[in-house]
């Protein structure tokens, strides 16, 4: 079931909370919504866009957390050796940083519009940062 949507750039998504993996990490970025940001394209993980969140602190440490997530999940790095960020995985994705590995806890998935993915991806690398705007439906 869809309760969320998202919109990055022109693209619309409907997309879930991971409730029943990740409650703690659903539940700080509730608070926060509507969250709105600003995608750019990786520099080490592969294919996916991030949001560079600088020291923001959501309070919540590791729950169901991947360096892989596959395209169309988001995950969130609660910081530690790298700073706090927002990844959504468009194809392969080895999630890292300059620090090497990292790992984020999987928290969203989209339920529609993955066949965008494959546009947002490299329009979000050649065409520079979209606008990210999270709310719930």
């Amino acid at each position: 079931m869809s309760n969320l949507r998202i919109t990055i750039g022109p693209y619309e998504f409907d997309a879930r909370f991971e409730r029943e993996k990740a409650p703690k990490t659903c539940a700080a970025f509730e608070a926060a919504m509507p969250f709105v940001s600003k995608v750019v394209h990786v520099r080490w993980s592969g294919e996916a866009v991030w949001i560079p969140l600088g020291d923001r602190d959501f309070g919540v440490d590791y729950e169901n957390h991947t360096s892989y997530p596959a395209p169309g999940q988001f995950i969130l790095y609660p910081g530690g050796i790298s700073e706090t960020e927002i990844l959504l995985a468009y194809g392969g994705v080895h999630f890292a940083s300059k620090m090497g590995q990292l790992a984020g806890n999987h928290f969203i998935t989209l339920t529609s519009g993955l066949e965008l993915l494959s546009e947002l991806g490299p329009a979000t690398l050649w065409k520079g940062a979209h606008d990210i705007r999270f709310e719930a439906v």
